[in-house]
């Protein structure tokens, strides 16, 4: 069976993650752990914070960031009615230059939910 895009995603960031860990410094591995503990469950549970992490990553138009936050999102059980919601404030903010990654958001989406 070939290889879905999130599981590409999974891989490729994997094998990135594993060779920048290897050239990083103090300084580096330092904001990497904040960005690993922010998304942690606090005041904000993990779900939405991994919406507000979609939200804004389609605002800034990263496409690894919003393939992240999708597959995090589908992990933190969020729905397809709240995951519209939050690409919908996305767009409302980021404008229609949002809609080429929203497209490319919700084909990563039907993959995850099987809807191929």
């Amino acid at each position: 069976m070939p290889e879905n895009a999130a599981d590409k995603f999974r891989r490729e960031r994997q094998e990135l993650a594993e060779n920048m860990l290897r050239h990083s410094g103090t300084n580096t591995k330092r904001l990497l752990n904040v960005d690993c503990q922010v998304y942690k469950a606090g005041a904000l549970n993990s779900k939405v914070k991994e919406l507000l992490g979609l939200a804004t990553s389609t605002v800034l138009r990263c496409d690894d960031c919003i393939m992240y936050h999708i597959i995090r999102c589908h992990e933190e059980g969020v729905t397809e009615a709240e995951l519209e919601e939050a690409l919908a404030i996305a767009y409302t903010v980021g404008g229609s230059i949002t809609i080429p990654h929203i497209r490319r958001a919700w084909r990563v989406w039907d993959e995850l939910a099987g809807d191929k």
